[in-house]
């Protein structure tokens, strides 16, 4: 048995990966099972360089707020802001304090450094402007979407004025407040102005669809793509504020899905341009249903890389990441008879799997399902072992 199990793995190396795929993706998803953990993201640091390199990836996108990550796009393509101003602003969920996520910004810039546009590799965040515990005003995007709608059409096509759209934002803090996440009725999302907002975003959106021939003739590409990602953030974020507000027992099964669907809908936008790497974690990517308890309830939503896939059908792989320990933690050496156990006795510190003929190897043994005593790490479900196109295993991350 670990003969054969043997015979799955490889070294984690581009390479390796492309083996497992039939062609190259047009989004290959890499995820992981905890954050936070530098060790996991230098790997995906290497990964990735060498895919760049070798493979022509020119687009990086992380599980990060896409407004904010513009800053991080500009700074790696042509040096605006200094490094630590990019950090602190451009990358979210306190991850821009990461010396992985530094590292992968700072080679980015002096990847593209004297490079034509056409070569360089550009940054994105994937995930809308949320946290666990807030969501962002809806100000910035759609202020934006109108002031490039506005720049570029006759005024008069416009649904409204800017000043219309302020007094109807009002005070961001009434959006953003933490208190809405936990009590629906502190929540802006089904007020008088949200539902108007709802139906502005939504004409501005249509009339950015309807004038594209003009946009295009008018407009650099970047414009219009940021324009979209305007749109598409401001559309996603009044729709999450609206089930902000929601009493029913589907509020947080509604937000997740809704939070996923944003990710998608961006990745997606991303893929248009071209091949894309993306990072976050592996419930995000995975192409199964996903679940998750909170507040004593199980939430199940289709992830960001079902609908992906659900679109990109082969264009779209996924390799999740597995591991071994994380001993500082709580997370000691895995059972034997898991999956994490099996690869745990293999001599290789980490390495790329073919999950299919692992799933192969392990034959009628079905794995047992792994139990995490640390609440940020999720294991590998072993039921679901051969729906991804390969695995990144880890035996042992240590701290730092």
């Amino acid at each position: 048995m670990a003969t054969d199990i043997e015979d799955t793995v490889r070294a984690v190396e581009a390479a390796s990966v492309m083996r497992l795929l039939p062609a190259r993706p047009r989004l290959l998803a890499l995820g992981e099972p905890t954050h936070g953990e530098d060790t996991l993201l230098r790997l995906r640091n290497e990964l990735f360089r060498q895919l760049v390199e070798e493979e022509g990836y020119r687009t990086i996108a992380i599980e990060s707020d896409c407004l904010a990550g513009l800053l991080v796009d500009d700074h790696v393509t042509s040096g605006a802001g200094s490094l630590d101003e990019v950090m602190e602003r451009g990358i979210s969920h306190g991850w821009g304090a990461s010396a992985a996520n530094r590292e992968l910004v700072r080679w980015m810039r002096a990847h593209n450094d004297g490079r034509p546009a056409s070569e360089q590799v550009r940054f994105a965040g994937f995930d809308g402007p949320l946290e666990i515990t807030h969501a962002a005003s809806p100000r910035q995007a759609l202020t934006a979407l109108h002031a490039y709608l506005a720049a570029h059409l006759d005024k008069d096509l416009l649904p409204c004025t800017a000043e219309t759209l302020d007094r109807l934002l009002g005070a961001d803090d009434r959006w953003s407040g933490p208190a809405a996440m936990t009590d629906p009725a502190r929540s802006a999302g089904r007020s008088d102005e949200a539902r108007e907002l709802r139906l502005l975003a939504d004409e501005l959106t249509s009339l950015l669809d309807a004038w594209t021939p003009h946009l295009m003739a008018v407009a650099p590409r970047d414009d219009r793509d940021r324009a979209r990602l305007y749109a598409r953030t401001a559309t996603g974020l009044l729709r999450y504020h609206f089930w902000m507000a929601d009493t029913s027992p589907a509020r947080m099964t509604r937000l997740v899905g809704t939070r996923d669907l944003m990710m998608a809908d961006n990745l997606l936008a991303l893929a248009e341009r071209g091949p894309v790497l993306a990072h976050a974690h592996n419930s995000h990517l995975q192409r199964e249903r996903s679940t998750m308890s909170m507040g004593g309830q199980r939430l199940t939503w289709w992830s960001a890389g079902a609908l992906v896939g659900a679109r990109l059908g082969a264009e779209y792989a996924f390799l999740s990441t597995a591991l071994g320990t994380i001993r500082h933690r709580g997370v000691d050496a895995p059972a034997p008879d898991t999956v994490e156990g099996f690869l745990y006795a293999l001599p290789a510190d980490r390495c790329v799997v073919d999950a299919s003929r692992l799933a192969a190897a392990l034959g009628d043994r079905r794995p047992a399902a792994r139990v995490s005593p640390y609440f940020g790490y999720a294991p590998l479900d072993p039921a679901h072992l051969a729906d991804s196109d390969g695995m990144v295993f880890v035996r042992d991350v240590p701290r730092g």
